[in-house]
């Protein structure tokens, strides 16, 4: 029985549209690639590192993405899952931990600050690409059916098709006109205008 009233979980779904991006997990290495926008140019910025918590909420989504930049000084961004900012995200090694949030690595240094790769086969790396893909390609048709129907359609009346089924059988009766074609000027003509020109001279 569907609910009559606004609840927790169709509130969670409001403006919630699918987006084209790989599933990734907590300790993940991805590269998030997002618009900037300098002046009146636009480019895209790609921020490389490492997952270390996620909130799922809706529409309002986020993920929290941990680097190592200049000078060994950490670098931490949070990102709207459903932002159209960003333009794509690529994972670039699985990451394996037991642990939901991993704040624990603001507090470690060094090499005590990675996460240990999830190695996989070539089996399993296969079929993880074909279930990616099949997300992807469900995602891509998914937003085109969006954009189809959220595209403004005509209103077809009876009386409108009534004028254009006339316009038709217009066009179809009406018999094709030739255009008129230029009548040669006549030698007499050309003659008389000769005497004249000799007789004002």
């Amino acid at each position: 029985m569907k609910a009559s009233k606004l609840t927790k979980e169709t509130i969670c779904g409001l403006g919630v549209e699918p987006r084209a991006f790989p599933e990734f997990e907590i300790g993940d290495t991805i590269a998030v690639s997002q618009w900037i926008k300098e002046g009146n140019k636009k480019r895209i910025q790609v921020f490389e590192g490492d997952v270390i918590a996620s909130h799922q909420k809706g529409a309002s989504s986020t993920f929290m993405v941990r680097k190592i930049g200049a000078n060994g000084v950490a670098v931490e961004r949070i990102y709207p899952y459903f932002a159209p900012l960003i333009d794509s995200i690529k994972i670039v090694k699985r990451g394996k931990v037991r642990r939901a949030k991993l704040y624990y690595l603001r507090d470690r240094v060094g090499k005590k600050a990675r996460i240990k790769e999830r190695v996989m086969t070539k089996e399993e790396r296969a079929a993880e690409a074909a279930k990616q893909k099949t997300r992807i390609d469900k995602a891509h048709k998914e937003q085109e059916a969006l954009k189809k129907a959220a595209a403004p359609q005509e209103e077809v009346t009876p009386h409108k098709e009534a004028e254009e089924s006339k316009k038709v059988i217009s066009k179809e009766a009406a018999p094709e006109q030739k255009p008129a074609k230029k009548e040669a000027k006549k030698p007499e003509a050309k003659a008389q205008k000769k005497e004249s020109d000799k007789k004002d001279s």
